[in-house]
């Protein structure tokens, strides 16, 4: 089989690890010491050659070092999981290979390393620009060392860097998120991913900022809306195009293993509780970080897999609409007639009907996509499309 007769597949690779966890963060990932994070490493990469096995028929089409914070790992290492994914799987000449970088883990030549090893992009977690505001966060980084970090990315070579930003954080004013802003446009990094904060529910932000009376230290509803505002706006000054709900690029710039999440790509996640999306089906690894250090993997990947769902054709329609209405451009009813064998419009008549008449979903022929009032609520219009179709109909 060439590699044009090959399927595309995105593969995600997870590093646990942190030198210090965010005071917002519910991701998988915790402190750790070298010899854990080397016996990890290890088990990894026997993960990723034992687990080509059952790709033959698939090439790589875009890498993604993510966690956790990959780069506080010995460049010499991630160079060593890059080469056994290129020595077990086969990798489009063009992939687009990320890693997830945090502001002051990362010099000139851990960078340079990175680029002889292939790595072509970066995504910088800065979040604010404001160091005050970063403290709070439990950012280990200053907005100087971030900068250091970004001019020496740019000396080692990288055209392609993300830069994530964060709003509606604890006593934040919106002349304070018009500045994070405005910094970061001045840099001209490729691509800005912009969300709002979520507090999510067992993170020290929880205990925190959860109650009624913690929710007063965040900006209020008005606030939110024109931080919202402001994003657009001054990013769009900047000649970045919103091509996700909350990701901006320049031209041609668009992340290609994002875009995949949301257009229904297969991907295999490798790594301690990475998920995945591959035969019909979707599954996370283990996430208990002994017990995936224990598994034998090189003789059975069986007990790595756990909450294997197996994807009707219902859910993959279901799946089709409520990830791609997160693009821009919206979902396709060609698409969408093309993999299912069905009109969308006539599948998905009540929640379209009713959220066009709500001006929150416009049609724009073959495409349905939200509306700048559907956006605002996109949680909302999803929700419709969510187990919408009865399963004994079909």
């Amino acid at each position: 089989m060439t590699m044009s007769e090959k399927k595309q597949l995105e593969l995600y690779i997870h590093i646990p690890f942190c030198r210090r966890k965010c005071l917002y963060c519910d991701f998988l990932s915790s402190v750790s010491d070298e010899v854990t994070e080397k016996a990890y490493t290890s088990q990894l990469i026997e993960e990723i050659r034992t687990q080509s096995k059952f790709y033959t028929d698939y090439q790589i089409t875009t890498i993604f070092i993510g966690g956790g914070t990959p780069s506080i790992l010995p460049a010499q290492w991630i160079a060593n999981i890059i080469d056994a994914v290129y020595e077990s799987f086969a990798v489009e000449a063009q992939a687009e290979i990320t890693i997830e970088c945090n502001p002051g883990t990362v010099g000139p030549d851990k960078l340079a390393f990175y680029k002889e090893t292939g790595i072509n992009r970066l995504s910088f977690g800065l979040q604010s620009t404001d160091d005050k505001e970063l403290k709070l966060l439990g950012r280990i980084h200053t907005y100087d060392e971030f900068l250091k970090s970004y001019q020496d990315a740019r000396e080692a070579g990288f055209t392609n860097i993300n830069v994530d930003l964060m709003s509606a954080l604890p006593y934040q004013s919106v002349e304070s998120w018009k500045n994070t802003l405005r910094k970061t446009v001045m840099l001209k990094p490729e691509h800005i991913s912009a969300y709002s904060l979520i507090v999510e529910e067992g993170t020290p932000f929880f205990k925190e900022y959860g109650n009624a009376e913690g929710k007063k230290k965040l900006p209020d509803e008005d606030a939110d809306r024109e931080m919202y505002a402001l994003t657009g706006e001054i990013l769009k000054e900047h000649e970045y195009e919103r091509y996700e709900i909350s990701n901006y690029a320049k031209p041609g710039f668009e992340c290609r293993h994002n875009i995949g999440y949301w257009t229904g790509a297969e991907y295999l996640g490798v790594g301690l509780g990475a998920s995945s999306y591959v035969f019909g089906r979707r599954f996370h690894s283990e996430r208990d970080l002994g017990k995936y250090m224990d598994i034998r993997i090189h003789e059975d990947l069986t007990p790595l897999y756990q909450e294997v769902q197996e994807l009707t054709e219902e859910d993959k329609m279901e799946e089709f609409m409520y990830l791609g209405l997160r693009m821009m451009k919206g979902v396709s009813g060609s698409d969408f007639m093309y993999l299912f064998g069905q009109n969308m419009f006539n599948a998905f008549a009540e929640p379209i009907r009713k959220n066009i008449a709500m001006h929150l979903l416009q049609e724009e022929a073959p495409y349905l996509k939200l509306t700048e009032k559907g956006i605002d609520v996109s949680n909302r219009v999803f929700a419709d499309f969510y187990e919408y179709l009865p399963r004994e109909k079909y």
